[in-house]
């Protein structure tokens, strides 16, 4: 069954409702209420499942309509409920609270709807139902998984944005991962509900691994409005995974009760969140251990991250929404936030490996230690929310399985996004290493889904699935502390470390003990399904290798996937996975290259993975259509400003290919076993997106549509399906290529494997770049330098794929493939005679290296393959070219040597002629040019270096040496050598090829070298000690298998041999066996077809906006152009960073490989680099570009390749753009004859930019304003007195006039130049603007003393005959009459109706208690009290949350004159700009100038300036207050004043310092005079007062009052909303309004203001403007100006000028540049001295505090929780009250006890008084009061006005008992209830089930002054409130004056008067039993047992009667008989 109940709506409006519930098909409704806005339903509405449990697709739909006059409902909203969360075989119910209802538009609405749902699931047989382990999915078509519910539960709606709880983190603001500046602001603000009795709560704030500590407070409900501010420097990756860590503790209490709560949240969360920031957000707090705990209370933060350049949100107090907690929670959109546990189960790692052995291994070792020790003592560390849990060491072993479970409660969604897993190496007990890192995000493996889509979202689940480590390479590391980075994941991992087999299930309703166990047995059985394992091969060509850096060593690259193919690992079987040994070649120009030829190095090899085609076929779809979609709406983007019907087309074209791709169906999950749960939601996902795409697509397909506007929905889709495109669970390794120089590691490349792996599903499933050529970038590890350029790039083409798709991989392959072995012979030279005696430890046959001894014997081929002829001498050729090689010049050296004898001659020494290094070489008379090179020069001594006069360097050879170490340049007496360098230049004839000839090469093959391991030669040199060849010898496979077999080679050639000799290196000392390992695989080739030729020509035009790198501001740019192997750069343009090259490059022969198809669809590369040129050191990197140039097969046909900008990068830093294209030309058999012709020639070695290709350009004017030049530095410490301003712009250039005295006048004697330019007729082309101002000094010495550059010239363009936005300002207008209209009255009355209803009830203020803050706070909207301000329509100002420049629509008070700031100086490493030296103030003009001569010039542009002499102004500088001042003293807080300087003076109001505020109210004007523009300049400054120490700035905000003083929109003062003549808004500004409406008309040409009718109207030209339109009341001031002027104020304020404001000014300060120190509030005046006396400033003085008495008479108490019970049995209470107010807590005051009181009442007849201050502007407490003893100063604390009172039981013998609270808000709270029968918690408290309407009204003790009443006493238990008693108070405020007049004392002491207390009439019960025994006898005991007490004693008495008679009885019968006895004896 399911129900639907509680269903109660709520509205605006009063209407007849009803609800309707749609359930499976089914609709029912409820009954028609009445015409009622907040209407409850008692119905419930009931659905029968017959049957069919709920499951997770289930949903129902809601529906709220009213009744239409019609008879129709009309809609009013609806919902959708996804009833994911109540599956399950439990009943369940889930309550909604005021569900915002959405229209048909899925729009929110004011309607609100609460229901509840309660689900009973129908009996199932489970003997008929197969139900699996949870978490480990069947092998069935339907995966069930924990559920997430998608209802909105608060006041926001879920989105489809809302994809995953971090899902707007990827599509955030993207930062560099470099180390920069962060800053993380914490604000407590508040708490509520705080579980526990009489609690002193404290926060504690964990910001990584900084605590910080708020001040104690008490209550269940404190405030500590505390801010902490935690700066990071560090790289953001590492800044956004710092947890933020929030605790609630109880100072009270012992440590081990002490947490109340605690709240956890990642630095990361809040950066992707709006604006970086929590504001003013409840948090829930939460017990960590306690999962079925309920909340411990709420916290109320703001959290803002910042990082450089970013504005923080301004903190302030918004509505009252705020407080309430559930609309305000900090949690994910819609979403409920439950607990759940992360079950991590971790099975087993594999490839896990410690780091080689290197010198401490090697010391180890010697000191006995275990080397047979090939495994890890590993452990798994997994980290998440700040906690840390490490599974067991398993000890030697490379996989270890550890089997265990890890439990991480958390509550979800969780604002913590990624858990974090390291597996790290025991070194010892106390010390381990990490090993690799890897990161699940869980964002990744989740869902919250959204309201629009058909399925929910899921919980987060994963695997289970390998996740693959990486970190540093293991190999030749001695000491990895430096790498710690690499592996812990903090930078990009660059070598496979191992991998680890985990899966993650997540529980919602189970409580789990333990953080960690055991796994159980049948979860070993389940995970063994995805341990299967496939074949997979890999096969990598290597096309070219280019842009190499010179390396002096032997280069080879290597590829691997995971350990397989790493020539290093002894794990796996030797692959050919390493290319041959080949040496860098000199391209002629710049870079190396290896010349391969068309012989390419082939890597081959085969891994074994799981088999996860069905996961990455759909990855690869995605991203084909992403790729498409992004290229096509970038395409659109580039076409938008150029609309037409070709837009239309590319737009329609665009959705075709999306329905298109979106039609085609992913492929399906096959019944496969290793499908987990994640495949099957992830596969749901994306097929609900695809269908959604493409009918929105479809929709959008209107050939008349705004593309413009439309196109953000393109960029959503883009967003939505990238979220979806990643995938989590792809254990599939990354493809690593490595480039080794020698045996060392140098560069890498990580190639995402599913990029490049093949499919049979189809070509849309292959990877990207499967079989197809692409560019890699090689890399340095942990490369931090800024250029970051790349080391190598390659060209390569790389297929993968599933061995039983061997055979597909023949159609991705070009050429012969050529397999060989190969092996090297060695010989010395000893006495002139080769042979094998001299090679000491080098073997006679050995590998390349020289170390493996490597037989012919020993080779044996591989299985499968044979031998294919006999070893063959074949020489590398890629080893064997001289140094020469590749050079077009070329410098040949030699040194003559000379020795001598103390006091001999000099002579020629035993080696005369010697190279560099002291080796013997020829006699430079022997030295022959070589073929194909002719001598440029003679041979000559080089002078050019630290010799003397003859070339002659001296020094002195120490025995043993021959050859002294250090060279002088002067001879001494002990010198005993000399020497100089011989140099001689040749040059290669231009007929030579580079390539080395076979017939150049000697026959035997011999290559020779000085030393072994040097770089080997052809040609024999004396010096040469050392020769070698190479042998080789083919293998073929045994069977026809074509290019497939070499996925067959497998193992070594030489088994034996390396075995022995493996054994043999065991001996040495040192460990060399694993880097020998691998060195005798076979090598593969790859002899490719002809390639295809090509002639390239680059179009270089020119730059812009270059960083300089020069002293002056300036660089010496030239282009570095590459294009596989060859280079080409430009010519040298001096002392420009905008430079305009217009050159063309062209490399003749460009040989490209492979296929036409591939050649045009993916060009190769070409790359961009940018240098300054320097004389006399090394070139500076400037930046580099990528292009692709366009191929043109048919060199003859028509195209133009058109210039585009591309962007140039430094690092990761913007450094300017290149206006560039390319183009590769196709070259015929028959040569040049097809190209098109060569480009005109500038000189004769270049040739410029072709006409066709280069800019079209018309004749254009540039008018400039040149204004003057501001605050210029010294240059070479000297003043700069006489500037003048050179405009360069294109070539041409115009210098002004010097400033003739710049001290006194600093603006130029003529403003207007003109400079004709040609300019492009497309504005894309625009060149910039280049400013350079020189100073005039002696001797005609003119530096430039600054420069700065105007790189975008659109804002200046204009049409010159016609007005336009830009010059409207400026420039005159033809029009005669203001462009505006009337103001609306019928709005303005509409406005002012429902204000005049509650003017009634409000009462009215008067003139002379409204001040400025009253203005201030009434439009800061901060606080609600001000509505009588506001309907009685008193002024307001505007507030700005920015400076005054900031706001749009003031263009930023630059429409007259702009800023230009003037640099010099270069740019060093991170520092954004250079030096800062001046200011240029000026404005630009930019029209074409008519073609014919005949037409009209066009008109100046800049008429009407104003005067530019200095002018002596008055500055008013108002002060309002400070936000979030950054804290300078330990205690968290500084102590601010203010510091005011403008120009030489300095006003200083340190005396009147605020101590311990973080947000002062200053309430401050200084009025300063200043001289404008030469002190234009205001700093305000905010500095920290230290009593010993120098004051600390805080920061600081720099004013330009020039722009000010010559905007035109008035900024020099605001105008107000009223001109009054007197009182608090008098006008203060030097013209009345109807002087500034008549300069405002003369300067727009406007006609001038006539005034009618004694001042209700003015007329300006056609336009009549009415009084009565703006003021239809009366205005509440007491003197309002004349009706003419206060018109005119109102048609000045239609003008768009700056209003009467508050600007907020952000603070800075240069020790931590681009970071907010807080913000400043206040606003500037300026006055001119010419145009009279101003008018008296505002006061804004901030108001004192007003002292208040507060009296509270407590006079009874009811229905008081009885604690205790007696002796007697009873209940009861010793009850008495504490009361206080917050923030006075050393005024706690108590009552006297009411003892022994039996039915909850008590009598008091108690007074308490409390003496407060308050501040009325804010409605507050203050407080000041010293924080600590020591402290010097009293803080200022501002709280709000609350009452504290508790109940309490009385105990004299353990402590007292708490029984409940009271807390009264004196500004707002409850009108109590007359009788205590009627005071209940439904008129006190908003209860679930009770309705608004029933609450007691709002009122204020500040109004009211004196109340009394019942109020409820509560305490609160779980979130709710239970009641505990009843309070009968008399509230009375008096002001302190008041309380003198009518005196009282507290409790009933003298003077108890106002009104007299009498001792309360408590019942003879209340008392003390110990101090009257005998009245506790009476009132104890008589009175309930007096009847029993009198039935006993008449009891008791006669049977004392009756015993006393038996007693006596005896005695007396005794005596009697004893009497008889004697009497008859006397009588006898």
């Amino acid at each position: 069954m399911l129900r639907v109940g509680g269903l109660a709506a709520y509205r605006q409006e009063s209407s007849q409702l009803h609800v309707s519930v749609l359930f499976r098909g089914k609709k029912k409704r409820t009954s028609l209420s009445d015409e009622e806005k907040n209407v409850k339903w008692n119905e419930v509405l009931e659905f029968k499942l017959k049957g069919n449990p709920l499951d997770a697709k289930s949903s129902l739909q809601i529906h709220l309509k009213g009744k239409d006059k019609v008879g129709k409902g009309r809609f009013l909203g609806s919902v959708n409920v996804r009833l994911a969360n109540l599956v399950g075989e439990r009943s369940r119910n889930i309550s909604f609270v005021k569900v915002p209802l959405l229209d048909k538009k899925k729009q929110k609405t004011k309607n609100l709807l609460s229901f509840e749902i309660v689900y009973e699931p129908p009996l199932v047989n489970k003997k008929e139902t197969k139900e699996g382990k949870p978490g480990h999915p069947e092998q069935d078509d339907t995966i069930n998984v924990p559920r997430l519910q998608e209802i909105p539960l608060r006041s926001q709606s879920p989105s489809p944005e809302n994809a995953s709880v971090r899902g707007t983190a990827k599509f955030a603001q993207k930062v560099s991962d470099k180390p920069q500046d962060f800053q993380v602001r914490v604000r407590i603000i508040e708490g509520r509900q705080l579980q526990g009795a009489n609690i002193r709560p404290v926060v504690k704030v964990y910001v990584g691994d900084t605590v910080f500590r708020t001040r104690i407070k008490r209550g269940n409900n404190p405030i500590f409005d505390e801010l902490f501010f935690q700066n990071f420097h560090k790289p953001p990756s590492e800044v956004f995974n710092t947890l933020i860590h929030l605790q609630v503790l109880n100072s009270h209490s012992l440590r081990a009760d002490s947490m109340i709560g605690v709240f956890k949240l990642d630095v990361g969360s809040v950066y992707d969140l709006p604006d970086h920031a929590v504001l003013r957000k409840w948090l829930l707090l939460y017990e960590p251990d306690d999962l079925q705990s309920m909340a411990k209370g709420y916290l109320k933060v703001s959290i803002i991250v910042l990082t450089a350049g970013d504005k923080a949100p301004i903190d302030k107090r918004g509505t009252n929404e705020e407080d309430d907690v559930e609309s305000n929670l900090l949690q994910p959109a819609g979403v409920l936030s439950r607990w759940v546990t992360f079950e991590v189960k971790i099975y087993r790692a594999e490839d896990i490996s410690h780091m080689s052995k290197g010198l401490m291994s090697n010391l180890k070792h010697v000191f006995g230690g275990d080397r047979d020790k090939e495994g890890v003592d590993s452990f798994l560390e997994v980290s998440f929310a700040g906690r840390k849990i490490v599974t067991k060491v398993v000890e030697n072993h490379i996989n270890p399985e550890w089997n265990q479970v890890i439990y991480l409660k958390s509550r979800f969604p969780s604002l913590c996004e990624s858990i974090r897993f390291t597996v790290c190496e025991r070194k010892s007990a106390v010390k381990s290493h990490p090993l690799g890192t890897t990161h699940l995000s869980i964002s990744k493996i989740s869902m919250t889904g959204s309201e629009d889509d058909e399925t929910p979202g899921f919980l987060p689940t994963f695997g289970p699935c390998f996740l693959n480590l990486y970190g540093s390479p293991r190999e030749g590391l001695d000491s990895s502390d430096k790498y710690d980075e690499l592996n812990l994941g903090k930078s990009e991992g660059v070598a496979y470390r191992g991998r680890i087999l985990i899966e993650l299930v997540t529980r919602m309703d189970e409580t789990v003990g333990k953080t960690i166990d055991d796994l159980l047995l049948e979860d070993f059985s389940i995970v063994q399904r995805y341990l299967h394992r496939r074949r997979y091969s890999l096969c990598v060509v290597f096309y070219s290798a280019t842009q190499m850096q010179e390396v002096k060593e032997p280069v080879q690259f290597e590829v691997s996937v995971g350990n397989y193919g790493n020539k290093f690992d002894k794990s796996c079987k030797l692959h050919a996975s390493t290319t041959q040994y080949s040496q860098v070649m000199f391209d002629g120009n710049y870079y190396y290259y290896l010349p391969w030829c068309d012989t390419k190095p082939v890597a081959a090899l085969t891994s074994h993975w799981e088999n996860i085609e069905h996961r990455l076929d759909r990855l690869n779809i995605l991203l084909k259509i992403i790729d498409k979609l992004r290229a096509n709406a970038e395409e659109i983007r580039t076409t938008l400003p150029s609309e037409g019907s070709r837009l239309t087309g590319m737009w329609v074209k665009m959705l075709d290919r999306v329905v298109k791709d979106c039609n085609r169906s992913l492929p399906p999950l096959k019944r496969l076993p290793q499908v987990t749960a994640l495949d099957q939601q992830l596969y749901d996902q994306q097929v609900l997106l695809l269908k959604k795409i493409r009918k929105l697509a479809e929709k959008l397909r209107d050939r008349n549509i705004n593309v413009k506007e439309k196109l953000p929905e393109v960029e959503e889709w883009l967003e939505r399906l990238s979220v979806l495109a990643e995938e989590p669970q792809n254990s599939l390794p990354d493809v690593i290529l490595w480039m080794l120089a020698g045996e060392k590691r140098v560069a890498y490349a990580r190639i995402k494997a599913h990029s490049v792996l093949f499919s049979r599903d189809s070509e849309k499933s292959c990877g990207k770049f499967c079989g197809k050529l692409q560019t890699v970038f090689m890399k340095q590890p942990l490369d931090k330098s800024q250029n970051q350029r790349t080391v190598a790039q390659l060209r390569v083409r790389i297929w993968m794929g599933l061995s039983t798709d061997e055979e597909e991989f023949e159609k991705y392959i070009d050429g012969k493939i050529l397999v060989a072995a190969e092996r090297y012979e060695n010989q010395a030279r000893v006495m002139g005679h080769w042979g094998t005696s001299g090679l000491l430890q080098h073997p006679a046959f050995s590998d390349a290296s020289g170390k493996i001894r490597l037989s012919r014997k020993d080779f044996y081929p591989l299985r499968g393959w044979q031998w294919d002829g006999k070893w063959t001498i074949d020489p590398e050729r890629c080893l064997l070219f001289d140094a020469d090689a590749g050079h077009n010049e070329f410098t040949d050296e030699v040194y003559e040597n000379e020795t001598h004898l103390a006091g001999g001659e000099w002579s020629p020494a035993l080696e005369q002629w010697t190279d560099k290094k002291g080796f013997r070489h020829l006699p430079m008379e022997e030295i022959e040019c070589p073929v194909g090179w002719e001598w440029k020069e003679d041979w000559m001594p080089d002078l050019y270096r630290a010799v003397d006069e003859l070339g002659w360097e001296y020094g002195k050879a120490v025995p043993p040496e021959t050859t002294p170490r250090h060279w002088n340049p002067t001879e001494k007496a002990y010198h005993t050598n000399r020497r100089r360098r011989w140099k001689r230049e040749r040059m290669r004839k231009p007929d030579r090829s580079r390539q080395m000839k076979r017939e150049e090469i000697d026959q035997d093959g011999w290559e020779y070298a000085p030393l072994f391991g040097w770089k080997f030669h052809i040609k024999q040199n004396k010096g040469d000690i050392y020769r070698r060849r190479r042998w080789r010898r083919r293998l073929i496979p045994k069977e026809q298998m074509g290019p497939v077999a070499i996925f067959r080679l497998e193992g070594s050639l030489c088994r034996e041999s390396s075995e022995v000799h493996l054994e043999d290196l065991e001996e040495q000392e040192k460990p060399v066996g694993q880097e020998l390992y691998g060195m005798t695989a076979p090598f593969i080739s790859c002899i490719l077809d002809p390639p295809n030729a090509f002639q390239f020509r680059g179009y270089i035009y020119q730059a812009r906006g270059l960083l300089p790198t020069d002293i002056s501001s300036s660089a010496d740019p030239y282009v570095q152009v590459s294009l596989l192997h060859q280079s080409k750069r430009t010519d040298i343009i001096r002392g420009t960073l905008n430079p305009i090259w217009d050159q063309t490059l062209i490399f003749e022969e460009v040989e490209i490989y492979g296929n036409l198809r591939e050649v045009v669809e993916c060009p190769p590369f070409v790359s961009l680099e940018l240098f300054d040129s320097n004389r006399a050191s090394k070139h500076e990197h400037l930046g580099a570009a990528l292009c692709f140039p366009s191929v043109r097969l048919d060199s003859t046909a028509q195209y133009v390749s058109a210039l585009q900008w591309h962007p140039v990068f430094r690092g990761e830093r913007f450094s300017g753009e290149l206006l560039v294209s390319f183009e590769l030309l196709m070259k015929q058999r028959d040569g040049d004859q097809n190209l098109p012709p060569r480009p005109p020639m500038r000189d004769s070695e270049s040739y410029m930019v072709p006409l066709g290709v280069r800019p079209q350009l018309q004749l254009s004017t540039i008018e400039i304003l040149a204004w003057g030049l501001r605050n210029i530095k010294n240059y070479n410490m000297m003043k700069v007195t006489s500037p003048s301003l050179v405009v360069e712009c294109n070539g041409e250039t115009i210098q002004t006039a010097p400033i003739k005295n710049y001290k006194k006048n600093p603006n130029f004697p003529n403003p207007i130049y003109f400079l004709t330019v040609f300019l492009p007729v497309d504005t894309i082309y625009s060149p910039p603007i280049v400013l350079k101002v020189l100073d005039y000094r002696p001797f005609g010495y003119k530096p430039v003393v600054g420069q700065t550059t105007v790189k975008s010239l659109n804002e200046f363009m204009c049409d010159p005959f016609a007005g336009s936005p830009e010059t409207e300002d400026v420039a005159m207008m033809s029009n005669k009459s203001f462009h505006v209209e009337t103001p609306n009255i019928e709005s303005t009355a509409a406005e002012d109706a429902p204000k005049s209803e509650q003017e009634a009830t409000e009462g009215l203020l008067e003139d002379d208690t409204i001040d400025w803050w009253c203005k201030f706070y009434a439009s800061s909207g901060e606080h609600d009290d001000y509505t009588d301000y506001l309907l009685q329509g008193y002024d307001t100002i505007k507030i700005y949350p920015c400076p005054l420049e900031d706001v749009p629509q003031f263009k930023g008070l630059q429409d007259f004159c702009h800023t230009f700031k003037l640099y010099r100086g270069k740019v060093y490493g991170d520092i954004e700009d250079p030096m800062v030296v001046g200011e240029f103030k000026g404005s630009f003009r930019i029209y074409p100038l008519p073609e014919d001569p005949a037409k009209p010039v066009p008109p100046p542009q800049f008429r009407q300036l104003p005067w530019s002499e200095p002018q002596i102004c008055l500055v008013r500088v108002y002060i309002v207050r400070a936000l979030s001042l950054q804290p300078k003293d330990r205690s968290g807080t500084c102590d601010p004043y203010i510091k005011v300087s403008l120009g030489k003076e300095t006003i200083d109001d340190r005396e009147h310092y605020i101590p311990n505020n973080l947000n002062p109210v200053f309430g401050k004007m200084f009025q300063l005079y200043a001289t404008v523009p030469l002190n234009k300049d205001l700093k305000v400054s905010v500095y920290d007062y230290d009593l010993i120490s120098q004051d600390d700035k805080i920061g600081e905000t720099v004013i330009d009052l020039e722009n000010r003083y010559l905007s035109r929109f008035g900024a020099r003062c605001g105008l107000p909303r009223t001109y009054c003549i007197s009182g608090s808004t008098q006008w203060r500004d030097q013209l009345t309004p109807i002087e500034l409406l008549k300069n405002l008309s003369t300067m727009k040409n406007y006609a001038l203001p006539v005034i009618r009718n004694n001042g209700q109207k003015i007329t300006i030209g056609e336009k009549e403007f009415s009084l009565d339109d703006f003021e239809p009341r009366k205005l509440p001031y007491n003197f309002p100006g004349p009706p003419e002027e206060r018109l005119a104020l109102h048609i000045l304020r239609l003008q768009n000028l700056v209003p009467e404001h508050v600007e907020t000014r952000t603070l800075f300060n240069s020790t931590q540049p681009g970071i907010e120190q807080g913000k400043l509030q206040m606003w500037i005046d300026i006055f001119p001295k010419k145009l009279g006396l101003p008018g008296p400033p505002f006061n804004i003085t901030p108001r004192g505090p007003v002292r208040y008495v507060l009296r509270c008479i407590i006079w009874n108490t009811s229905d008081v929780v009885l604690q205790e019970t007696n002796l007697m049995g009873e209940r009861m209470s010793d009850i008495y009250i504490k009361g206080w107010m917050v923030g006075l807590e050393e005024q706690k005051q108590n009552t006297d006890v009411h003892y022994r009181s039996l039915d909850g009442e008590g009598n008091f007849n108690w007074r308490f008084i409390f003496q407060f201050e308050y501040l009325t502007v804010e409605r507050v407490l203050v407080i000041n009061k010293k924080n600590y003893i020591w402290s010097l100063d009293e803080t200022e604390m501002k709280m709000p006005p609350k009452l504290i009172l508790q109940l309490w039981d009385n105990d004299k013998v353990s402590f007292d008992d708490y029984l409940g609270y009271l807390e009264i808000n004196l500004n707002a709270f409850r009108c109590p209830t007359k009788w205590a029968d009627n005071c209940t918690l439904e008129k006190f408290f908003k209860l679930e089930d009770s309705s608004s309407d029933s609450l007691q009204k709002m009122i204020s003790l500040f109004k009211q002054k004196s109340i009394k009443g019942w109020w409820p006493c509560v305490t609160h238990e779980e979130g709710k409130p239970y009641l505990t008693g009843k309070l009968e108070l008399t509230l009375e405020l008096l002001t302190e004056r008041e309380a003198e007049e009518r005196p009282a004392g507290k409790g009933r002491d003298e003077p108890n008067m106002n009104p007299r207390l009498e001792p309360p009439n408590r019942p003879d019960t209340s008392f003390l039993w110990f101090r009257s025994p005998l009245k506790a006898m009476r009132h104890i005991v008589w009175r309930k047992y007096k009847w029993w007490l009198i039935c006993t004693l008449l009891l008791v008495i006669p049977v004392i009667f009756l015993v006393a008679l038996l007693h006596a009885i005896p005695n007396a019968l005794a005596n009697f008989l004893l009497q008889s006895t004697r009497y008859h004896r006397k009588k006898k």
